[in-house]
């Protein structure tokens, strides 16, 4: 776990007075969890007041977070193990912390299609609610602390399914629900500005795009395989308990299936539009970024800020972000759009200097995908061609701007 992520839970824990006499129309149903009436009420509020850029900021935000919730009340119903399972705390969707479900629906791998299909659906309204906000000057203060979601799809939202809750279950060392008063809960604020906008709206494609790779692969085989660590009633073809050996360990076990997913990583190609589409979101994470940070250097405030500039500070406690980082990530996204557009390779350990794969092609020109022969080098020859690689020293620079920690901040800075 990268080492920033445990300071943004530890947020949780600072004062912070209120921002604002009025709170945001939105902040109401996010704290009582009712993101459904408020998805209507906002709605509703924009047809006669097209012009308040709060009210829209705050309906993109909950759609997003609608689209986090309809993905736990997904995960919930078919009784996901999340972090109760050491596969799938290495999953960035599955591993999201829901309540146990004592009676969990049988779940097949049409059901998980279906999950991400959903999903993107989500995510592209919550983005295209945020495209909208133009204001510059745009606020939107919200009690981080209080907003809850109703993950198991009961009626009703709180206790567990609180957003800091949810985020403390997924990084339990934490111990955030010891350590975080109900008097620092409820006082907790975020500021999010215009730079949020394009933050969050970046968000929505990077998780678009992680959903649109895996739909555009049929994984049966491999679901089949593994989905006993990832659901508590999956219904697949599976070998029969009895004729396990109670001697051997689980990790016994777990060794053994994971070599039949090694074995099992070759996916044929279901629906290669949509690795074309997985494309143009990556495309627009960087582009976002870029706007996102634009908006970010040009703020003259210091106001609970969610990602600052370097003369603010940041609501993540001694958290500095220096002038150099700022301009190591504008080096970094120049290196990733270099690499989406095929002007610079990545390298294969098997190809020799001055040739690699050119990334554009994988998406644009997908083939079947052999997790073997693409670690051979055979399943990356179709990609292959001449041109300035990027380097190994690239990646090390670039964790020097970053203090050691560059993944931690890339997963913030989006």
């Amino acid at each position: 776990m990268p080492r920033l992520l445990p300071l943004v839970g530890l947020v949780l824990l600072l004062p912070a007075t209120l921002l604002a006499a009025e709170p945001p129309l939105v902040e109401k149903f996010l704290t009582e969890g009712k993101l459904a009436e408020g998805e209507r009420a906002l709605a509703a509020h924009l047809k006669t007041r097209p012009a308040d850029n709060e009210s829209r900021f705050g309906l993109g935000t909950l759609q997003f977070l609608r689209a986090v919730e309809h993905l736990g009340q997904s995960l919930y119903k078919y009784g996901a193990l999340g972090n109760e399972s050491r596969l799938g705390r290495q999953i960035p969707l599955i591993r999201l912390a829901v309540p146990h479900n004592p009676n969990p629906a049988k779940v097949r791998y049409e059901n998980v299609r279906a999950i991400l299909q959903d999903m993107v659906d989500d995510l592209a309204k919550a983005e295209a609610t945020l495209a909208k906000v133009e204001d510059p000057s745009v606020k939107l203060p919200l009690h981080f602390g209080l907003i809850a979601l109703d993950l198991n799809g009961d009626g009703t939202a709180g206790g567990d399914e609180t957003l800091w809750k949810i985020y403390a279950g997924l990084n339990r060392g934490l111990r955030l629900s010891e350590e975080a008063t109900p008097e620092a809960v409820q006082d907790f604020v975020i500021a999010f500005d215009h730079g949020d906008v394009f933050w969050l709206r970046g968000y929505c494609h990077l998780l678009s795009a992680i959903c649109e790779t895996v739909l555009a692969y049929d994984e049966e085989r491999l679901f089949n395989a593994v989905a006993h660590h990832l659901f508590d009633n999956p219904e697949v073809p599976a070998l029969p308990v009895e004729l396990l050996s109670e001697e051997r360990r689980d990790w016994e076990h777990d060794i053994a299936d994971a070599i039949a997913a090694i074995h099992l990583a070759t996916f044929p190609l279901k629906q290669p539009a949509k690795m074309k589409a997985a494309h143009e979101h990556l495309i627009a994470v960087i582009r976002l970024s870029r706007e996102s940070w634009t908006a970010i250097q040009a703020e003259t405030d210091n106001d609970h800020e969610w990602v600052p500039n370097s003369k603010q500070d940041c609501v993540i406690p001694n958290v500095r972000v220096s002038a150099e980082m700022i301009a190591g990530w504008h080096e970094f996204l120049n290196e990733a759009e270099s690499l989406l557009t095929g002007k610079k390779l990545i390298p294969h350990w098997r190809f020799k200097p001055g040739v690699g794969i050119n990334l554009r092609k994988v998406f644009q020109e997908p083939r079947e995908f052999d997790l073997v022969f693409w670690a051979h080098g055979a399943g990356a020859v179709p990609y292959a061609e001449a041109g300035e690689v990027v380097t190994r020293e690239t990646f090390w620079r670039f964790e020097r701007m970053f203090r050691g920690n560059f993944v931690g901040f890339a997963i913030w800075f989006n």
